[in-house]
């Protein structure tokens, strides 16, 4: 566990009454309750929230984890704040955080001291907020984070198997924040203390209400309004709702998307359009806070924090990730439109890290979404700002993305130059496509090749993590993936610079089974295709379906929302099981049903590939 000995408990916001009473407060303004463990560390949303409402000069409270299913004296251990309850399951939807894609228990949860499972509610944003308006009806609740943000429209949902209407209709919260809510929550505070009405609250971006009932949306000439198939008509017919979610992804990852407006039972779900993407001075602030890098001092005694520890040394360069993969939450929660820090940000932080007392010199990640997209956005930002597109690399790279490595190899260099550095690493995945296929003046242009060198010389901490997910082409278009062919040339790349350097290091593919499109000859492919690289498959994983993504739409409903023709997916718990034992097909336990399933194929070449 890490050492908190140096920090006085009053480094941390309060989490507790005696907390708080060590400020000198009698009240606060704001009580923050979280799904998670209280980390006082940027990679936590909770803990930006919070510390950039405090810069703003509020006083704040957490409560985190709050035990739901007892008399209540956790939510009510600060009593009533003068402003608003701020709410979030998390940094995880609580339902993937609980469930495999099997629908199983989870046995632990990774953002609670221990590793232990069992802390918070299924469905916990409605949880806490029905508790909430229980206890303190007069008092606003703003919903927030990824579990309000990814269902803040109608969607389905794997766990119940359901079709569900926008979070705010099944859970009273005045207002939901999506996305990465910084400048709204401010305002939001702003005017909630100059005593406006939380039902008033109308016209800020990146907001969503629902109206009472026969209410009319209100008129809003400064932003267009797209009305989307009511959820009456898209539980009734799926093909609408693939269209709405057309429409959804599309004004998502617009520069300024639409308001969009969804009926539901007689009222309306008022989505108010993203901010236009941040500056590189709005995402400094929220990095250059006070954070003690820390969990709160309460949880010494009862274990490590396991997401806490996988990012403690780690330090993150950016947000959005221009992809758009179509099993990806990231771009409908952060936006496709990457916002980058300054160098001298990062670097201040490197620095902040080689202070902590457990830090052993070595940088963990430095990284982000996808680690190799540091400061690249569009050369001509006119364009982006008209630009529909989902994805800016797929299916092929835009023209107008400046890809240019440099600054993120000298960012690198200048990181494993700071005083009480041993090495950098890169944790997190890199998108081998902007590297690897790409013309010969362009790569030298944007120092494809310097990158790559610098890359494998220097930051690898034995395994470099990528993530072809599929060796199909026809699976990888279904998820906006470029085709296997570049991860061959990649592999063949990786290992030359390998053998130049004198070294021995791996790399690890991450694939996906029973994703949209996936059958299980093409799984056996895949295992064949694999296992002829030499590889025996760690990194895997079965499709999840999660709220707001593509791959989830097509899961539901059977249909691609673009072209609304039919995708196959393996919906039943049977064939999903049957496309991930492919993975593992050295195993003797599964030879007798790889060998049925494609003699059953009339596969033959394959039975000789895989068991022979």
């Amino acid at each position: 566990m890490v050492n908190t000995e140096r920090k006085s408990i009053t480094s941390w916001l309060p989490i507790t009454r005696d907390d708080m009473l060590r400020r000198g407060w009698e009240d606060v303004d704001i009580i923050m309750i979280m799904g998670d463990a209280y980390v006082d560390h940027p990679s936590f949303g909770g803990a930006v929230i919070a510390r950039i409402l405090e810069r703003e000069g509020y006083r704040i409270a957490i409560i985190p984890q709050p035990n739901w299913r007892d008399d209540l004296r956790d939510f009510k251990k600060f009593g009533k704040p003068k402003l608003f309850f701020g709410v979030t399951a998390g940094c995880m939807d609580s339902m993937v955080n609980h469930y495999t894609a099997n629908k199983r228990l989870r046995s632990d949860d990774a953002y609670t001291p221990g590793g232990v499972a069992g802390f918070r509610p299924d469905y916990a944003s409605v949880v806490y907020t029905k508790i909430l308006k229980q206890l303190y009806p007069d008092v606003p609740v703003i919903l927030g984070g990824i579990e309000g943000s990814l269902r803040r429209l109608a969607h389905y949902d794997y766990w119940s198997d359901s079709f569900r209407p926008g979070i705010l209709a099944q859970c009273p919260a005045d207002l939901l924040v999506f996305g990465m809510g910084e400048k709204t929550i401010i305002e939001i505070a702003r005017r909630l203390a100059d005593g406006v009405p939380v039902e008033a609250i109308r016209d800020l971006e990146q907001t969503v209400y629902y109206l009472p009932e026969n209410e009319p949306v209100d008129e809003r000439p400064e932003w267009r309004t797209l009305e989307l198939h009511s959820f009456e008509e898209c539980a009734k017919d799926k093909k609408k709702h693939a269209d709405s979610f057309r429409i959804f992804e599309q004004e998502s990852n617009k520069w300024q998307g639409a308001r969009l407006i969804e009926k539901c039972a007689n009222r309306y779900m008022v989505a108010n359009p993203p901010y236009p993407p941040m500056s590189t001075e709005d995402i400094d602030a929220s990095f250059d806070l006070p954070y003690t890098r820390l969990p709160h001092p309460k949880y010494l005694k009862r274990g490590p924090i396991p997401a806490y520890e996988m990012i403690r040394h780690s330090v993150n360069m950016h947000r959005g990730c221009f992809g758009s993969c179509s099993f990806c939450t990231i771009s409908a929660h952060q936006g496709k439109f990457v916002v980058s820090r300054s160098e001298a940000s990062i670097l201040k932080e490197v620095e902040e890290v080689t202070q902590m007392p457990d830090f052993k010199g070595y940088i963990s990640d430095l990284g982000g979404p996808s680690g190799n997209m540091y400061r690249m956005k569009g050369v001509n930002e006119e364009m982006c700002k008209r630009c529909v597109r989902p994805s800016c690399i797929y299916p092929a790279v835009c023209h107008n993305l400046d890809t240019n490595h440099r600054p993120l190899t000298e960012l690198y260099q200048k990181a494993a130059k700071v005083k009480g550095i041993k090495k950098v690493f890169v944790g997190s995945g890199i998108r081998y496509d902007m590297l690897i296929g790409r013309p010969k003046p362009e790569a030298e242009r944007n120092g494809y090749d310097e990158y790559m060198k610098q890359l494998i010389h220097h930051h690898v901490s034995g395994r470099l993590k990528v993530a072809p997910e599929h060796t199909s082409d026809k699976v990888l278009k279904v998820m906006r993936k470029p085709s296997f062919k570049l991860f061959h040339e990649f592999k063949a790349k990786f290992e030359a610079e390998n053998r130049a350097a004198g070294l021995k290091q791996q790399l690890i593919p991450y694939f996906i089974s029973s994703h949209p499109g996936s059958t299980v000859e093409a799984m056996a492919e895949l295992a064949a295709e694999t296992k002829d690289m030499g590889f025996k498959l760690e990194q895997v994983q079965d499709f999840t379906p999660t709220p707001m993504t593509l791959a989830t739409v097509m899961f539901y409903t059977g249909y691609d929302p673009y072209t609304l023709q039919p995708v196959f997916t393996a919906r039943q718990p049977n064939e999903k099981k049957d496309q991930q034992l492919f993975f593992f097909w050295y195993k003797n336990e599964n030879r007798p049903f790889i060998r049925q399933k494609l003699m059953a194929a009339n596969r033959p070449d394959l039975v000789k590939k895989l068991l022979q």
